[in-house]
């Protein structure tokens, strides 16, 4: 398993922040590779991805949501192995750090190769950074959920 640690502050409150986070649909807009994603219920999210070309499906479940604080997944079944968190860190008013922790599984060579190079590292920060400009520049969130798991 690889480890991926990356964070970055926005420039709005924690609030918004995380209740853009809890809409799963939207990542597309901001997440490269990410083609689509389906809320399937409160705590199952269906993936579709493709990256260098392989497109991949995966179900992955929230583990743990905490308002305002964490959201934590785990994949549960198809072509991925990954787990992670999401936390937010009020630093005032208008301000929050966003940190994502993830670990995931490499599979067959490619993606080997592409875990060694930093591939999924620099694409976890880039999507960090569209996120950024995706929130503050709509300066709220398009919709929230507000439930604990």
């Amino acid at each position: 398993m690889s480890k991926v640690e990356e964070s970055i502050e926005v420039h709005v409150p924690v609030r918004t922040a995380y209740d853009q986070w809890t809409q799963f649909e939207t990542f597309p807009r901001f997440m490269e590779g990410v083609e689509r994603v389906e809320q399937k219920t409160d705590t199952l999210t269906h993936w579709v991805t493709k990256v260098a070309g392989a497109k991949r499906e995966f179900d992955a479940r929230i583990t743990e949501q905490i308002p305002d604080e964490r959201v934590a997944w785990t994949t549960v079944d198809g072509e991925a192995r990954q787990a992670g968190v999401v936390t937010f860190h009020r630093l005032d008013e208008n301000r929050t750090k966003v940190m994502l922790q993830m670990h995931h599984d490499p599979e067959g060579l490619a993606d080997t190769v592409g875990d060694k190079l930093g591939v999924v590292r620099h694409r976890v920060k880039g999507d960090l950074k569209r996120f950024k400009e995706f929130i503050e520049k709509r300066g709220a969130e398009t919709g929230a959920w507000r439930g604990r798991v």
